[in-house]
């Protein structure tokens, strides 16, 4: 039988004063721009799914938007 590798995760997050990824405690890809930071995480995920490594990326620290009622 063979063993599933364990997913790798791309964490997007402030770091810094900016946005950037976490990889296994490595920081990459910073920038002001969460959308920049977040095509930074997408490129890795991709290389290392197609490496056949299962991956994914994810968002900390985003705020959800509540109204007074």
């Amino acid at each position: 039988m063979r063993e599933i590798p364990d997913r790798a995760v791309f964490t997007i997050l402030r770091h810094d004063g900016r946005w950037a990824v976490e990889h296994e405690g490595d920081y990459f890809g910073h920038s002001a721009d969460k959308e920049v930071a977040m095509a930074h995480a997408t490129k890795r995920a991709r290389a290392c799914q197609d490496g056949g490594r299962a991956c994914q990326v994810r968002v900390r620290g985003e705020q959800g938007y509540y109204g007074a009622g």
